[in-house]
């Protein structure tokens, strides 16, 4: 795995990683859609993440799920539960942020923390595990 690929990865990471800490604040200021938001984008960045490694990326947020539920969760690489925590992330991000009636509730917010949270244990095992491993991998 050439030093470009992995640099990416571990940046993309650190950035998940900094969204899960924001999500934790905001919640700590009752800003839930906030917080919701950065949970959602915590899972973004490490799905970009695992996709940096073959160097692949793409436009639109529904195409990188895609990808990944394809290509990392149907495969078996990742358990099929981190599709669903794609699907709620997503949806709970895009009415926080288009529906103005929309209201999420503390405890909803603090499942989508952990969520991505968890989301972001496997992928970091995976990452760090393929950077050691230091074979290409696509």
């Amino acid at each position: 795995m050439d030093k470009v690929r992995a640099d990416l990865a571990i940046y993309r990471l650190e950035t998940a990683r900094q969204c899960i800490i924001s999500a934790k604040a905001l919640i700590k200021i009752s800003d839930y859609k906030g917080a919701a938001n950065r949970s959602y984008y915590a899972v973004f960045h490490c799905m970009r993440n695992v996709l940096a490694l073959c160097s692949i990326d793409f436009s639109k947020h529904s195409a990188v799920g895609a990808f990944f539920r394809r290509e990392y969760i149907k495969t078996g690489i990742f358990d099929v539960t981190m599709s669903d925590i794609i699907s709620e992330a997503f949806d709970i991000r895009s009415d926080s942020d288009y529906n103005d009636y929309f209201v999420i509730s503390k405890k909803e917010v603090e499942e989508q923390i952990l969520n991505a949270q968890y989301f972001y244990d496997r992928v970091e095992e995976y990452v760090v595990t393929k950077i050691k491993d230091g074979r290409d991998i696509c």
